[in-house]
Formats: C-alpha cells, sequence, structure tokens
C-alpha cells in the first residue's frame, strides 16, 4: 500500500498532518513544534504521551511540554537557557514530498540555530525513518548534538543493549563505561541486569527517579519485551522520568536509561561550524506485535486436530 498524508486537525491543532501506508499511523503538527504527536497502529492506540491540558494550545511564552516526539539540543541546558529549553510554541513550516514530511520552525534567534524534523514512513510495515537535523546560523562554532525525545503513553521496559560479551582471559580489556548518577539506587527493584542488557521498568506507583549511562557504540537498542506498540530505534533508548533531568550523559556513556515516564534515542555529540554548519542523523521506529497469549484450552484442541491454526497477524494488544 503507497504511503498517503493528509492535513487534518488534530485536537485543537488545525494544521497538522497525518500519515498512513494503511498499517501504521503518524502526526505531525504544524500550529507548534513541530512534535510528532502521535504515533500508533492503524486506528489504534497513540503510543505517545499526551498530555491534555497542553494539547490543542500555542503562544505560550514559554516551553511546553505536551508529549510526542522533540527534538532537542544536547546537552542539556538550564531551563532559563534559550539552548535546550527553547520555546517551541509557533507555527512550523511543512512541506510534503512523496512518503515523507518535512518540519521547519522558526529559527531559534536567541540560539542561533536552526531545527528540522524529516519524516519518511515505509511503504508496508511499521517503519519510519525520523531525521534529525540541527544547523548552527551563528557565526561560531558551537558544540552540541541532535538530542530526539520521544514522550511515550505510561508501561513498557527501557532496554540498553550491551557491546557484545566475551570470555576471561580471552579479553581482559573494558569493553564499555557504566555512569551512575548521585541519585541512581541499583537496589531499586525497577531495575535488571542481565549478561546482554540493562533493562529498567517503568512503574507509575513510584515518582524517584532512576538514571544510569553507558557506552553503547554500534550496540543499539532491543526492543522492549512483550509489549507491543513501543518504539525501538536503530541507537541506544533512554527512559526518562515524567519531570525532565537537568542534566545529559557524561563522563563516556553514550546511551542512558532513566525512571519512570519517557523513552528518548540519546544524542550523540559533534561540531557544527559556521557559517550553516547542520549535526544530527537519522533513527527508526517501528511497532511490535506482542505473541497471542498462550491458551491450554486452545493448545489441548490443537493437540486434538480441532483447533484452527492461529493466525500470524492476529495481535491481542488492546488499541
Amino acid at each position: 500500500m503507497s504511503v498517503t498524508t493528509e492535513k487534518i486537525d488534530f485536537k485543537g491543532w488545525p494544521n497538522s498532518y497525518r500519515m498512513t501506508n494503511g498499517e501504521v499511523e503518524l502526526v505531525v503538527t504544524g500550529d507548534i513544534g513541530p512534535r510528532i504527536i502521535r504515533y500508533a497502529f492503524a486506528g489504534g492506540r497513540n503510543v505517545f504521551k499526551e498530555y491534555p491540558d497542553q494539547i490543542g494550545k500555542s503562544g505560550e511564552s514559554t516551553w511546553q511540554n505536551r508529549g510526542g516526539h522533540r527534538l532537542w539540543v544536547a546537552p542539556e541546558a538550564p531551563p532559563d537557557s534559550p539552548i535546550t529549553y527553547a520555546a517551541d510554541n509557533f507555527p512550523v513550516k511543512i512541506k510534503l514530498k512523496a512518503g515523507t514530511i518535512e518540519a521547519t520552525p522558526p529559527l531559534e534567534r536567541e540560539a542561533g540555530l536552526q531545527k528540522q524534523i524529516v519524516l519518511k514512513m515505509a511503504a508496508s510495515g511499521s517503519g519510519v525513518e525520523v531525521l534529525h537535523r540541527i544547523t548552527n546560523r551563528n557565526a561560531w562554532t558551537i558544540e552540541l548534538a541532535a538530542w530526539g525525545v520521544t514522550v511515550l503513553s505510561p508501561g513498557g521496559v527501557g532496554i540498553t543493549r550491551l557491546p557484545p560479551r566475551g570470555t576471561h582471559p580471552e579479553m581482559l580489556a573494558p569493553t564499555n563505561p557504566l555512569v551512575i548518577w548521585a541519585f541512581t539506587d541499583l537496589s531499586d527493584k525497577r531495575w535488571q541486569f542481565t549478561q546482554k542488557y540493562i533493562l529498567l521498568r517503568q512503574d507509575s506507583k513510584i515518582a524517584t527517579p532512576q538514571k544510569i549511562g553507558s557506552f553503547t557504540g554500534d550496540a543499539g537498542a532491543a526492543d522492549p519485551p512483550r509489549a507491543g506498540r513501543k518504539p525501538a530505534t536503530s541507537r541506544a533508548l533512554e527512559f526518562a522520568p515524567e519531570r525532565q533531568d537537568r542534566q545529559m550523559d557524561g563522563r563516556g556513556a553514550g546511551s542512558r536509561v532513566d525512571a519512570p515516564g519517557f523513552i528518548t534515542p540519546v544524542a550523540r555529540a559533534g561540531l557544527a561550524r559556521p557559517p550553516s554548519a547542520t549535526a544530527g542523523g537519522p533513527r527508526t521506529w517501528r511497532l511490535a506485535i506482542p505473541p497471542r497469549p498462550r491458551s491450554r484450552r486452545r493448545d489441548r484442541a490443537r493437540s486434538a486436530g480441532t483447533a484452527p491454526d492461529p493466525d500470524p497477524n492476529h495481535s491481542s494488544c488492546p488499541r
């Protein structure tokens, strides 16, 4: 099926754009942001968080969370700085191409930075390529990273995949650092450490933040387990609290896992040299359909030859 794009009114934002291939859909705002405010199976439940009191509004003088996916600048600066928490509450220029949406907000004059998000949806399946661009319009060099932040609806597990494991004494050199913050508590029951992964489970009943950093190199990120409709990226994920932590990874960490509310692809630093140098790169999202829960009665019927073969396209996820 081909990819189609239409202009819609999304909950009070009349200049929003819905892109779909018939299997999945996303919505990009043109009145603010840009924000990718919706990503879901077609007609299904939004996997992105929406803050109802902020949806459909615009023109605020300060930065608003709103939910969805956004493009930020790293390293994270304090909220009163124009670098990270720049207000994005104004109209966005939307350019439509075949299977692509290009969203360009106004120049952030205080920071001298021009952001852009380009979306390209696969003709079939759930794949969406998300390209982040930050262009330096200043007359001087800036060290920064394009930081894509995705606010997910509650529930799920954040996973960071560790570099390939080895054996002793065949591999004596360290493979990656782990970075912790002053508030990191490794005895927190939300953590799970395995041979190949670090997992952090989201729990809405626990408000205290957790964070750990890890340099994963090309190890990338793993799909969240047993949780359909959780977007995966081609790189590491972070799982962050509903209030933004005021710091970015350092000390050699290239990915981050936080709790209890967001998942974001972690930024990679680079130099944006003048004039008009651009930093950024693509990410890939996918939605997973979890396996159908097993039923002892169905298994007995299947063994007896009285049950139909399972439908490989069946999804047991609520929509």
